[in-house]
């Protein structure tokens, strides 16, 4: 039986990643549902990938777009990978514009819980219904200036819990990547780091960059896809977890 696999931010990065390792495991019996705002990346995976690989070209927020694409198509989806997100805006509380806070929750958060809210029937309907959510450090300690980015992503981690404890036919784990080589830690280091965060903050990213020291995004990228594609166990169900911990080693 093929299973149908929904990844968000699906053009790029660890996203881009998250399906090739997807196919690279699953083969014939995985088909993949992208989601992306980049229309030339996305048409590259279609004629990479075929007839196995569907998409839409839409912002996240766009729950009109996203509802009849999921709607349209034959088969039910069995796990959800969501991993479409911002960092910006990068600014100190005291500097804080609740628009720009409210635009960030709108992508990091409240297009999760629509997009959960939405293929819940089919997860539930789904002989092993998932929902992976792309967390982050950020959501359990405070970095400069990126308080709307880790709010975001505790709000993440809580409601993989409330899914867990609210739908038992369907398993939920939140996952944080670590650091990884994506046009995200290109945009710290030369824009949306410098004259925000404290000189201390960002150097430790721009360390990472210089020792050679960003994971690549195929490593977490493969979590996700064994994830999606085995299953999430009891074990894990509600959790927030980060990339290396010993209780997703079978997924590595």
């Amino acid at each position: 039986m093929v299973k149908t696999i929904l990844v968000t931010g699906a053009s790029k990065g660890i996203g881009k990643a998250i399906v090739e390792k997807i196919f690279e495991k699953g083969g014939d019996n995985v088909k993949v549902l992208g989601i992306a705002r980049t229309l030339v990346d996305l048409k590259t995976l279609k004629e990479q990938f075929g007839s196995r690989f569907d998409y839409l070209c839409a912002d996240i927020t766009d729950v009109e777009a996203i509802g009849q694409f999921i709607d349209s198509q034959e088969t039910g989806i069995d796990a959800l990978i969501a991993n479409a997100g911002v960092l910006s805006p990068v600014k100190e509380v005291g500097c804080a514009n609740t628009e720009e806070w409210k635009r960030l929750f709108d992508v990091n958060f409240f297009s999760v819980v629509s997009l959960v809210t939405r293929t819940l029937p089919q997860l539930k309907n789904s002989s092993q219904g998932d929902v992976i959510l792309v967390s982050s450090g950020a959501s359990v300690k405070p970095y400069f200036a990126w308080g709307a980015y880790g709010a975001s992503k505790a709000a993440l981690n809580h409601f993989a819990m409330s899914l867990a404890s609210e739908e038992p036919n369907v398993h939920t784990v939140a996952v944080a990547p670590g650091v990884v080589n994506t046009q995200m830690q290109t945009d710290i280091r030369e824009t949306l780091g410098p004259g925000n965060m404290t000189s201390e903050a960002l150097k430790r990213f721009t360390d990472l960059h210089t020792n050679g020291e960003l994971l690549e995004p195929e490593v977490p990228a493969e979590i996700y896809a064994n994830l999606a594609i085995d299953g999430i166990v009891s074990e894990i169900n509600g959790k927030y977890l980060r990339y290396n911990d010993a209780l997703l080693a079978r997924y590595s």
